[in-house]
């Protein structure tokens, strides 16, 4: 069973230190949310995971199947089985849905096996349709241009359907939820439920308590300025709901505001 394991972890942007010290694992089969305020580093640990280049990495080391994926390039990340699926998905005009999955889907075969000719169109669609049924999907998103002039909803549901389809073992969601009406929000955390089993690790990354009404999380962490002060089970989300992020910035053992 592989595990993302995220030691002393510290981040810097322009030389503002953004992760001071971040701590946390997450197995395959485990669904962990990780919540705090705006600002606090929580997108800024998902972008460093998959190797945005505008974040320093200062300090600290993240493992998975046995490789520090912080020495690693965005793509040899992916391969290994990381997925990030966007706070704000971009468009691609000119691109579709279906070619966008199966290049993708290609580029990850010939990762693993550089004689691999690629997935075949008829083995492609079968699986996209399945993949699609499975997430309540119309069909006909296939064929139109990835994000381009979709809903929030629609560019969302589009994300959790590459990673239906790119089938990672470990998937990072940031602030899925954010942008998302009622229905919206159910029907993606129904496509995200749907994918849970013993293969799959997720962190759902979330300010909001809502999602977790649909997501059930194993874990929760909070983070507050930077550092992870918090941790406990899925009760832990309605308490920060009901109570907010004072009673934390005031125990002894609080990071500064």
């Amino acid at each position: 069973m592989s595990e993302l394991e995220i030691r002393n972890l510290h981040v810097s942007i322009d030389s503002h230190e953004i992760l001071k010290g971040v701590n946390l694992t997450v197995k395959q089969g485990e669904v962990h949310a990780l919540m705090g305020p705006n600002g606090t580093g929580k997108s800024t640990l998902a972008y460093t995971l998959m190797g945005h280049p505008s974040y320093q990495v200062t300090e600290g080391e993240a493992w998975f199947k046995g490789q520090n994926i912080l020495e690693l390039k965005p793509d040899e990340r992916s391969h290994l089985g990381l997925f990030l699926a966007f706070q704000y998905p971009v468009a691609i005009p000119g691109v579709t849905v279906a070619n966008f999955l199966r290049t993708a889907m290609n580029s990850h075969r010939k990762a693993h096996n550089p004689e691999d000719k690629g997935i075949s169109i008829p083995e492609f669609r079968r699986l996209l349709k399945e993949r699609m049924e499975l997430l309540k999907m119309d069909p006909a998103v296939a064929g139109r241009y990835l994000n381009d002039g979709f809903s929030g909803g629609e560019k969302k549901r589009a994300e959790v359907l590459q990673m239906a389809t790119m089938q990672p073992e470990m998937a990072i969601m940031d602030e899925t939820d954010s942008g998302l009406d009622i229905d919206a929000l159910r029907i993606v955390s129904e496509g995200i439920n749907a994918l849970r089993g013993p293969g799959l690790g997720v962190l759902v990354i979330t300010h909001y308590y809502r999602i977790l009404t649909y997501i059930k999380p194993d874990f929760v962490h909070i983070m507050l300025d930077g550092r992870i002060v918090e941790t406990g089970g899925s009760e832990l989300a309605l308490h920060l709901e009901e109570k907010g992020y004072e009673w934390l910035r005031e125990r002894d053992d609080a990071v500064p505001a």
